[in-house]
């Protein structure tokens, strides 16, 4: 029986099995097995090669990496001839975009690369169409633009969740607050900081046994802490916590009212490419959720230039600016100059682990 085979057949059994306090332990073991059964049908073939796929792999550039993913013809070609300089081919048919397409977003002094993947199909994650070199490219991204049709009902969102779900993207959720090392010796031991509804010593111990662990420290430090959120954790270099925008395109084919119900959404922009519509909208939304601030760089006895910031990461300190100028800096670090919202007094002299915000000044001071 091949992986495809034992991942239906334990789908099936699932769905099969009611769920209450006699059967979580049960449904605790199907869930971890299907988990390493996506894991290895997403795994290449022993001998080949690990890359994604001809056409797939883009270089990460810019200052950030959104990926558009969405079923075909929904407009994500559209939209990205819209906010860059890049002319990927559109028309009104299915997988007119066969590769990865690259553009870049010029917005507020930074440079934030735009991957156009090919339109995903209901099975993707088991490796139906190209599905699974565009999901596992999704996994570099630094949020993900789901483009959806607001034509069609809800169901294309919930198989493209799903879909991303299952080859272990996990959409605007946070890493699950679980402790997990494993140790050479000792078996397992099972602690939690208050009592878990849904994990306990026997659940975690046995699918851990199932992924042939039998040394491991466990710490829960979530009551609501779930099966699937262990599971993560066990498989953490195989997850990817993704921020994700769902971004409704054609919402001038429906009435405003269901415009008004799609808009009210969380984390959901609507749009027209073919009008216009709210596209400068989506553009700073992508903003928002990037989380990037600008930084202006200032030379002694210089002002500083004000068209020209350096993009960082929210919660970036004085070292990550240090990286970001150039690797060798921090060797010959002595202090910096702040001014702005994050200094106490302008200036303010500070150090390497001072933390940097949206607009300020820096200038880096060298031995």
């Amino acid at each position: 029986m091949g992986i495809s085979e034992k991942i239906q057949q334990i789908q099936e059994e699932l769905s099969r099995t009611q769920k209450n306090k006699a059967t979580e332990y049960h449904i605790g073991l199907l869930k971890g097995k299907l988990a390493r059964y996506r894991q290895q049908l997403l795994e290449p073939p022993p001998g080949s090669s690990s890359s994604p796929g001809t056409g797939f792999e883009v270089s990460k550039s810019g200052d950030a990496r959104v990926v558009l993913i969405g079923f075909p013809s929904v407009g994500k070609s559209s939209f990205l001839s819209k906010i860059t300089k890049t002319k990927s081919e559109i028309a009104q048919y299915s997988f007119t975009t066969l590769t990865s397409v690259p553009g870049v977003l010029e917005y507020e002094g930074a440079e934030i690369q735009i991957v156009d993947l090919p339109g995903i199909i209901k099975g993707a994650s088991e490796g139906k169409g190209r599905g699974r070199q565009v999901v596992a490219t999704a996994k570099t991204a630094d949020l993900i633009m789901m483009v959806l049709d607001a034509t069609k009902g809800a169901d294309q969102r919930q198989i493209l969740e799903r879909e991303l779900e299952s080859v272990g993207i996990r959409l605007n959720k946070p890493k699950p607050n679980i402790h997990f090392k494993i140790k050479k010796a000792g078996g397992v031991k099972y602690n939690a900081t208050s009592p878990s509804k849904h994990l306990n010593d026997k659940i975690c111990s046995a699918i851990l046994r199932d992924y042939k662990i039998h040394n491991a420290d466990v710490l829960v430090r979530d009551e609501n802490a779930t099966v699937e959120d262990f599971i993560d954790v066990i498989n953490e270099s195989h997850r990817s916590y993704v921020k994700c925008l769902y971004v409704y395109n054609k919402v001038d084919a429906v009435s405003l009212e269901e415009v008004d119900r799609i808009a009210r959404e969380p984390n959901t922009v609507v749009m027209s490419c073919e009008l216009d519509l709210g596209v400068q909208d989506v553009v700073e939304e992508i903003w928002y959720k990037l989380n990037l601030i600008r930084l202006y760089t200032k030379r002694r006895g210089v002002q500083p230039d004000f068209n020209e910031p350096m993009v960082v990461r929210v919660d970036s300190t004085v070292s990550e600016v240090c990286d970001s100028v150039h690797r060798d800096l921090k060797n010959q670090f002595k202090y910096a100059l702040i001014w702005g919202a994050s200094a106490k007094h302008s200036p303010q002299k500070c150090g390497l682990n001072h933390v940097v915000s949206d607009q300020d000044v820096v200038s880096i001071v060298a031995k």
